[in-house]
């Protein structure tokens, strides 16, 4: 194994100029805290993990304001952005915004707030959280999936782009 002859914050700078040149989905997470009070975080690091049983993950700042919201409720809700949530991606980006105080989500049948108009709504229930540094892997099993033809917005280069924005012609 090789060490990084790089100073840390040096390292840091370039480890994040190499994760802007990743094009991600941008999901919004969402739970309830202990007093039923809607907590959420927006997400660029989400995929799948497995098929069977259905799994998936996100990764949240452990200094997130919703960080101990998702360490105690298992009931999570995962919305892939549409291109008309720029705005919403971006509040629900910023640490200490009313991230729900737009009336864009309503309660589902367990009470977590849901995005109706997401391109992709998954409920899921917690399955395992994991060290993952600054992070915590939050490791959720899918109870179920609705999918809208909407089409959904990417991070990339440190900005928010949706989708059907982005000229494809020709890029294949």
């Amino acid at each position: 194994m090789t060490t990084s002859t790089l100073a840390p914050l040096e390292t840091e700078q370039k480890f994040r100029q190499a994760m802007a040149t990743f094009p991600s989905g941008v999901t919004i997470m969402t739970t309830t805290d202990e007093n039923g009070e809607a907590r959420g975080f927006a997400a660029s690091s989400f995929c799948s993990v497995s098929l069977d049983p259905a799994l998936v993950l996100v990764c949240i700042a452990k200094t997130a304001q919703c960080h101990g919201a998702f360490m105690s409720s298992d009931q999570w809700s995962i919305q892939v952005a549409g291109s008309a949530h720029v705005d919403l991606i971006e509040r629900f980006a910023t640490k200490g915004a009313d991230k729900f105080g737009g009336g864009e989500f309503v309660r589902d049948h367990r009470g977590i707030p849901v995005l109706l108009d997401a391109a992709v709504l998954i409920e899921c229930e917690a399955h395992a959280r994991l060290d993952g540094g600054d992070h915590t892997i939050l490791v959720a099993r899918v109870i179920e999936v609705d999918v809208d033809d909407r089409p959904p917005v990417l991070y990339f280069q440190r900005g928010f782009r949706p989708l059907d924005q982005i000229p494809l012609q020709g890029a294949f």
